[in-house]
């Protein structure tokens, strides 16, 4: 595998750990709809939380965040739509980010709840 897929998929762990610590349950990881893929799907009482998590080894260029574009977001929209159908979920879904860079043996996590909304059409 790839040094930077071994870095996400790192990070992606980092992640699921960060969120189950928050009281988050996983209920999926690296959910595939087609071509598009949702990195995390936690819930907690109140909402189903689809979260994109970005891994960089550096913020030099980009941040991890700032990585997201409109593509991927409605990508990840459509993604969450089918994980709703398929799951009929009931519950309010929001949209998180979360950033994990490399520092010290583990990862720094920044967790941005609400990181966008759905684009309406």
């Amino acid at each position: 595998m790839a040094k930077h897929n071994d870095l996400g998929k790192a990070g992606e762990k980092a992640a699921r750990q960060f969120l189950r610590r928050k009281g988050y349950t996983i209920r999926d990881y690296n959910w595939i709809s087609g071509k598009k893929e949702l990195d995390i799907v936690a819930e907690t009482d109140q909402y189903l939380v689809i979260v994109e998590v970005k891994s960089r080894s550096t913020e030099h260029f980009e941040h991890p965040k700032d990585a997201i574009t409109n593509t991927k977001i409605r990508h990840i929209v459509e993604a969450a739509h089918d994980y709703i159908l398929k799951y009929d979920i009931e519950k309010d879904v929001r949209f998180d980010v979360i950033s994990a860079l490399p520092k010290n043996g583990t990862f720094e996590i920044e967790h941005i709840e609400d990181a966008f909304l759905a684009p309406v059409n």
